[in-house]
């Protein structure tokens, strides 16, 4: 019984501390009115697992002849996350799929994350072989971000097109990401363009 509740009086806590740091964004948010749609894009993404293991879905295509083939070196137009932009990477995968923006309620409470991207049609379990259509209310096979997986989510756009997984520094510093999923095409340019 005493264990219960240290553990009662600890989770509270935690959510305690999660919701003032969010709430101690506002200031900040102010402050970037202004900014472009990318970068406050990156304010909602500020919970994403920069790396993962590199494992991909089983029915995930390789991209046959992708305009960024593995080893490429490229850099980052447009990040979703600070540190990202600019950023030079190497590319580690490359897949023909469909890549989603969505919205969700996380599963571990907290605000509603809106504009994620991007969650691939094989993450989607019930998605079938056509693609999805905005509006459309999934459930979410994905653990990019804390409280995805299990989520449910609603289409916000789809684009076909190849996605890549990457490889690269902050340009804010810090560790090196491995494996990040995912970046589009359109969000890369070859190196020699920086």
């Amino acid at each position: 019984m005493k264990r219960r509740k240290i553990m009662f009086i600890v989770v509270s806590l935690i959510i305690v501390f999660t919701l003032s740091a969010c709430g101690g964004n506002t200031d900040k948010e102010k402050a970037n009115e202004g900014t472009t749609s990318d970068e406050s894009t990156q304010m909602d993404h500020a919970n994403m697992d920069h790396s993962s293991s590199g494992e991909v879905p089983n029915d995930l295509k390789t991209a046959e002849n992708p305009t960024y083939k593995v080893g490429s070196k490229v850099i980052i137009k447009e990040g979703h996350m600070e540190g990202m932009k600019g950023a030079e990477a190497t590319v580690v995968g490359a897949y023909d799929t469909v890549a989603y923006a969505v919205s969700y309620n996380p599963t571990t409470s907290g605000e509603r994350v809106t504009n994620h991207k991007w969650v691939i049609h094989e993450e989607i379990p019930e998605a079938g072989a056509k693609p999805l259509q905005p509006g459309a209310e999934v459930t979410l096979e994905a653990s990019h971000m804390s409280g995805m997986d299990g989520a449910t989510a609603e289409i916000d756009s789809a684009e076909k097109t190849t996605v890549y997984m990457i490889d690269y520094t902050p340009t804010t510093g810090g560790e090196k990401v491995t494996n990040h999923k995912w970046v589009t095409e359109s969000e890369l340019a070859p190196l020699e363009n920086k």
